[in-house]
């Protein structure tokens, strides 16, 4: 089978399932962990935005002439604490509206230790998934990326607001009571909290005091205990036992491969 990836489909079950997508095509992965399987890079990338023939891709697909003037790989997708639409130097307006403008979740996560992060509403439990998360809570819920951005920042000051995929690949987390380290983070932040609610409104921010901690259970047999990442620019060949997917990377015991990275690229995948 041959075609152009692009980011791994999931559902929430238990275990997460994965399917791979090819172009037009899609294949279940969960089936496959514990087969010899191999991916080949054709030599083609095509931009996941516009669809032209490429021979470089940024910011996981696109074109260079995207990447410098679609909204969606503005640094503000980054940092939403720096979006500038009210300055009226939006790149995309009305993509902006259609996204940015959007409710958005603050919540907790446990991928490689607790982190702090952001995302729609409608990305729930996608973003989680695609992080490699085994425990998540819902923080809060506001209407606008912006205001995310400004309450995620606050947060950061105590806990990370990153993940490290190599510790996240090799299982390195502990469970931890993501209920009782929101009450500390929220008593912490108190003062910050108070100060956006007065800025946007009183109904600027929803605490979603009475929502459960997701338990997240990926599809791995066997998890690394070394890291190595595989690179389609200077091995167009992957192959070995799937042992495993997680966040959005295949883990074979020849190596490890982030699909996500390599969106736009061609490849024939068989088995």
């Amino acid at each position: 089978m041959q075609g152009t990836l692009k980011k791994m489909y999931t559902r929430l079950e238990n275990p997460v399932q994965y399917d791979l997508p090819l172009g037009d095509q899609s294949i279940a992965l969960n089936p496959l962990i514990g087969k010899l399987i191999k991916l080949t890079y054709t030599g083609h990338i095509s931009c996941v935005h516009c669809s032209r023939s490429i021979k470089k891709s940024y910011n996981q697909g696109y074109c260079y002439p995207c990447f410098i003037s679609l909204a969606q790989c503005d640094m503000c997708i980054m940092k939403p604490e720096t979006c500038h639409y009210e300055a009226g130097t939006c790149r995309e307006p009305a993509w902006g509206d259609a996204f940015c403008f959007k409710p958005h979740i603050v919540y907790l996560a446990n991928s490689s230790g607790i982190k702090v992060g952001i995302t729609r509403q409608t990305q729930l439990p996608t973003r989680w998934i695609d992080q490699g998360a085994v425990q998540a809570l819902p923080i809060f819920k506001v209407q606008s990326r912006y205001m995310a951005g400004l309450i995620e920042i606050t947060i950061a000051k105590h806990v990370s607001d990153k993940t490290s995929w190599q510790q996240m690949l090799k299982n390195n987390v502990e469970p931890v009571d993501l209920a009782v380290k929101r009450d500390e983070l929220v008593l912490k932040c108190q003062t910050e909290l108070v100060e956006v609610n007065q800025r946007f409104g009183q109904q600027a921010i929803e605490f979603l005091s009475e929502e459960p901690n997701v338990d997240i259970h990926f599809p791995v047999d066997t998890y690394p205990l070394k890291i190595k990442s595989f690179n389609f620019d200077k091995n167009p060949e992957v192959s070995g036992i799937l042992h495993g997917v997680k966040g959005q990377y295949l883990l074979l015991d020849t190596g490890v491969i982030n699909i996500r990275k390599y969106a736009g690229y061609e490849v024939e995948f068989s088995l």
